[in-house]
């Protein structure tokens, strides 16, 4: 109803012997509305202060290590983005165990030259012992990790890719 007001107002102010466009009528407006609602993505709106965030994940499938024309191996890509201008870091580990995790994240702490208030990886089972939906119970060595960087590491919620938009 406010939005159809505030519509009628603007279109009201518009009105002239050059422009002589009314207002729809509320449920005219109203069956418009609902047309154009049907086409819009929705998406969820995040707000971040600078430094705040960093957002952790490993991205997508293993690559291939080639050494000439024979393959040595499968990397993972680890990738992180800063919470306000999305800058990125990415580098390659040889797995995803805990301390490919802390040794990558510690890189992008020496790539973007600090370390942000927040980590937050996705919830994964190297870095959770307890995974909850409201408390999740990080494992000993990412806890010293936090402390020795002097920040929190709060994983996101397991199956919400959507709280880590940056990095999924």
């Amino acid at each position: 109803m406010l939005l159809w007001e505030e519509y009628c107002a603007q279109v009201g102010e518009q009105y002239s012997a050059d422009n002589p466009v009314k207002p729809w009528r509320y449920s005219q407006f109203c069956e418009n509305y609902r047309k154009f609602a049907k086409r819009l993505k929705r998406s969820m709106r995040q707000v971040h202060r600078a430094g705040e965030k960093l957002f952790i994940d490993f991205a997508g499938p293993t690559i291939a290590l080639f050494d000439g024309d024979k393959e040595v191996g499968r990397a993972n890509i680890f990738v992180a983005a800063i919470g306000v201008s999305g800058y990125c870091f990415a580098c390659a580990t040889p797995a995803q165990t805990a301390p490919d995790w802390l040794g990558a994240t510690a890189k992008a702490l020496e790539f973007y030259g600090g370390v942000p208030q927040l980590i937050i990886p996705d919830n994964p089972r190297a870095l959770v012992s307890i995974a909850d939906r409201y408390e999740p119970k990080l494992t000993d060595t990412v806890q010293d990790f936090a402390r020795h960087y002097g920040c929190a590491v709060l994983p996101a919620r397991a199956h919400h890719p959507q709280d880590k938009a940056l990095t999924s």
